[in-house]
């Protein structure tokens, strides 16, 4: 079981969903996945709904903010970093060419964090951690298990967050497409970057453990999602890439999983 109570700098740890139906959104991703959802008031009426399995918290789940939703712009699954201070992470961002798009700010005492736009304009987030760590169940069935960067410039977004998370890469040789895998200080694999295809845009797309592949793909269109990437192999398992029924992008994974 991939149990977690803490997150080496570096190492994407939480993932949180905007959209424009929360609450169907929630019912989609608690039938998939079997997920529970604890609705933590956040003021306005608005509530940030945590998810969790087995009692576990493993995602979030909020309303799309107004400004989002006014620009036009798609419900998102988002990917967030742990970083020891995420003033100094934001300051470094903007030095090596990033877009600061939401300054630090603190998160009640639950962390402090910020919003990045990197160089090749996709979003990543920054948490510094107080009372909340991060998932604290990754790497299994209905899990956060890998986050992908598609890019249109593998070599200066892998420049960028090596100088940024202190991340090395290791080249995938065999793989169809150029691929790096990212590894944290602490020599865990933590990421992959790799081309964005024709028409796809600069962005991190957020992979959930599957231990049954084809049945959960399935089970995403009965409940009104679409298949974006059909199962395929990769090695050590199967992907496929789905869309929710709000619209937001997400990736399967079935196959091995590190501790």
């Amino acid at each position: 079981m991939g149990e977690r109570t803490n997150y080496t700098p570096g190492t994407f740890s939480w993932t949180d969903l905007t959209t424009t139906d929360q609450d169907g959104a929630k019912a989609f991703y608690s039938a998939l996945f079997g997920w529970e959802a604890t609705d933590n008031p956040v003021g306005d009426g608005i509530v940030y709904s945590t998810m969790s399995l087995g009692g576990k918290d493993v995602a979030a789940i909020s309303p799309q903010p107004e400004a989002q939703r006014d620009a036009g712009a798609p419900p998102a699954w988002n990917s967030y970093v742990t970083v020891q201070s995420a003033d100094a992470a934001l300051e470094r961002a903007k030095q090596l060419g990033a877009t600061v798009h939401a300054p630090a700010f603190d998160v009640m005492d639950v962390g402090r964090m910020g919003v990045i736009q990197d160089p090749q304009l996709a979003f990543v987030l920054v948490w510094e951690p107080k009372s909340h760590r991060g998932a604290s169940l990754v790497n299994v069935a209905g899990a956060l298990c890998w986050n992908e960067l598609a890019t249109s410039d593998v070599d200066a977004s892998s420049g960028f967050y090596g100088e940024l998370f202190e991340w090395t890469y290791e080249p995938i040789e065999d793989a169809p497409i150029r691929y790096l895998v990212a590894k944290n200080t602490d020599g865990h694999s933590n990421a992959g970057i790799r081309p964005r295809q024709e028409m796809e845009p600069s962005y991190w797309l957020v992979y959930f453990g599957s231990d049954d592949l084809e049945a959960d793909v399935a089970k995403a269109g009965e409940l009104g999602g679409n298949q974006l990437v059909e199962p395929m192999d990769i090695g050590p398992g199967r992907i496929a890439v789905l869309q929710d029924p709000q619209g937001a992008v997400f990736a399967l994974y079935s196959g091995q999983f590190d501790d």
